[in-house]
């Protein structure tokens, strides 16, 4: 920092001070002497010194207005930015047309001090003047278009009622970047002690969050800052930043932990393209495990940080893509979190209109595939210092961030606030499912699949926990989705469930029992689908059709019987032609799938084997359906 304001000082001081021929505004002796020790104070980096100094010569004469800005130059760059404007207040009021300079910081620091309106005049002040280069104007503009946004928001306020989490997370230390898992039973924050960034978590019991705990020696360093972290929904990858690190690429690079039963495993560096030997930070992961958005400073971007992407592929991630103009700027974009709708970005950024420092923004993914301009979250939310760090609940309802400015414990504090409805996400729920043998009850490591019914794509794909046989999904709410769980000895699962009108803030719950492969057990096809009276299948069956075919293929020994069955509903003859029709529907897929015929039998049992009494609707859709059984293996 120190070398940054010797550089920017210079702006002002080989402007009117080291010029020994200069007349200045001061024929004081005492107020020069100070300013030419402020000088070498300045030469020598003893910037505390060197204000002192200032403000000696300004005691000697109070209209020395060298030593004004020069003083103000330097308090904007130690960031005190309301005794900054003090100094160049004073430089106008002394000579309006000192130094044209004095506009442009001036504007800046008021902009910094959420005094808008003066700081807008200011900067068109500074505009008026000649010969200004092609990088201030646009800056100066832009300025002001903060000045003109900031006005409107302020008049026009969002609800803002943050709330602290609590004595159980927050303490003296500074606490922030807050993630949680879609059931919101765990939450993963950094906390800053002795200068050294660490994880730690908290769990919710009986709606209360319990006193934070170390998260893991396995992922948190004595000597290196862990930061930045994206918990994956259910709760089992950590992807977080790490800098300097022995095994890294780059000053700061990107790796990835998974959960070992309470504990969680050695984190590894990703590999390029994504890590370079570059900056890469700030990791958020998609839903559905297949897209990572990250910040990066490497080439072919638009300004000093942008937002990437990368896209999971067969041989790992692929090459990552700018996120493009809509998100990125000439200046800085960072803080990404991906909404579990995976349509909704939030992130912070100083380049889009906003009221000073890093607002923080949200952008919809449109129907054409391209990121939407984005929208600031309005004032009071944003302010004219820097806000970052923002993640939202899976429900979409409430956010969680930090501030050292709400009279917290100490430091930077974790709270949550509710989020206005018009900048909330897409409504999306959760799955959540547990996986054990049918017969010893034993938790089970499954495959785990779910379909969108309607695209007829997977946007699930993951395991079943090895020790507690449990699963997450969040899924977008207003569908119909279809769910496969497999594993090498037993027969799949298969079922379907509707999240239209289901509501979002409830999960869906699903217990699973595996059947071993054994002669007699069966298997509802519930993703079977046929139009009323008809036996062809409809598209939306192809995913289950697809898993029965990798069933079959994966055990070469199993015959099955392909069985079609109806409720009591119309005329017996007919129900018992329609079922043994919708059975040889599957069995000719099969066949033309490259499954052996001699491995396959199909019949029709029409309404004679219901599993549910035919006297209401829901019982008698139970009845009209597709099994198949084993019959050797």
């Amino acid at each position: 920092m120190r070398v940054v304001v010797f550089s920017v000082l210079l702006f002002f001081i080989t402007n009117y001070t080291f010029a020994q021929q200069r007349q200045y505004s001061t024929t004081d002796r005492e107020a020069i002497k100070y300013f030419a020790l402020a000088n070498q104070s300045l030469d020598d980096h003893l910037y505390d010194d060197a204000i002192g100094n200032l403000q000696k010569a300004i005691e000697a004469d109070n209209k020395f207005v060298e030593a004004h800005a020069v003083l103000g130059d330097l308090l904007r760059q130690m960031r005190n930015y309301k005794a900054s404007i003090e100094q160049f207040h004073k430089v106008i009021a002394l000579n309006p047309e000192f130094n044209r300079a004095v506009y442009l910081k001036a504007g800046e620091m008021e902009i910094s001090n959420a005094q808008y309106e003066l700081a807008q005049q200011h900067l068109e002040k500074y505009l008026t003047y000649p010969n200004i280069t092609a990088q201030n104007t646009y800056y100066a503009q832009k300025l002001i278009t903060d000045c003109k946004f900031s006005i409107q928001a302020i008049a026009h306020p969002v609800p803002f009622k943050p709330i602290n989490l609590g004595p159980e997370i927050n303490t003296e230390a500074d606490e922030y970047l807050p993630v949680a898992t879609a059931d919101e039973a765990t939450l993963i924050f950094t906390r800053k002690i002795n200068n050294n960034e660490d994880f730690y978590k908290s769990d919710k019991l009986n709606n209360k969050w319990q006193t934070a705990t170390y998260l893991s020696d396995q992922i948190n360093t004595p000597q290196y800052n862990e930061g930045a972290q994206s918990i994956s929904q259910d709760g089992k990858y950590l992807f977080f930043t790490g800098c300097n690190r022995p095994d890294g690429l780059g000053r700061c690079d990107i790796y990835i932990a998974q959960k070992k039963g309470n504990d969680w495993g050695k984190p590894f560096d990703l590999s390029p393209p994504v890590n370079t030997t570059g900056w890469e930070s700030q990791p958020s992961i998609s839903a559905d495990g297949k897209t990572l958005y990250f910040v990066s400073n490497r080439k072919g971007g638009y300004g000093g940080y942008d937002i990437w992407k990368s896209s999971l592929t067969e041989k790992g991630w692929g090459e990552p893509e700018n996120l493009g103009p809509n998100i990125n700027t000439i200046y800085d974009e960072q803080s990404p979190f991906i909404h579990p709708d995976d349509s909704t970005l939030y992130f912070c950024s100083n380049g889009w209109p906003g009221l000073g420092g890093k607002d923080l923004f949200m952008s919809r993914l449109g129907k054409d595939g391209k990121w939407q301009k984005p929208e600031n979250l309005g004032y009071p939310i944003n302010s004219s210092g820097d806000e970052n760090g923002l993640s939202l609940t899976a429900n979409g309802s409430y956010a969680f961030f930090s501030s050292n400015n709400l009279n917290g414990f100490g430091g930077f504090d974790i709270y949550t606030f509710e989020l206005p409805p018009n900048l909330r996400p897409k409504l999306v729920t959760y799955v959540k499912g547990i996986v054990n043998d049918a017969k010893t009850k034993a938790p089970l490591e499954a495959a785990v699949e779910i379909i969108d019914l309607q695209k007829n794509t997977a946007v699930y794909q993951d395991y079943s926990d090895a020790t507690q046989g449990d699963f997450l999904a969040t899924l977008t709410a207003g569908k119909d989705y279809g769910l496969n769980i497999s594993k090498s000895g037993y027969l799949f699962y298969s079922a379907n469930f509707s999240l239209i009108g289901h509501e979002a803030k409830n999960p869906y719950n699903i217990l699973v029992l595996l059947e071993p492969i054994e002669v007699g057990n069966k298997v509802i096809l519930n993703n079977i689908f046929f139009d009323t009276n008809k036996f062809d299948l409809q598209t939306e069956s192809i995913a289950e059709l697809q898993q029965l075919v990798s069933f079959l293929t994966v055990n070469p020994t199993v015959h099955i019987e392909i069985s079609g069955h109806t409720d009591n509903v119309g005329n017996d003859q007919l129900n018992q032609t329609l079922s043994e029709n919708r059975a040889k529907s599957v069995y000719q897929y099969l066949i033309s799938s490259k499954i052996a015929a001699d491995r396959l039998v199909f019949k029709g049992y029409g309404k004679t084997q219901p599993i549910a009494p035919n006297t209401t609707e829901d019982d008698r859709k139970k009845n009209r359906r597709t099994e198949f059984k084993i019959i050797a293996k």
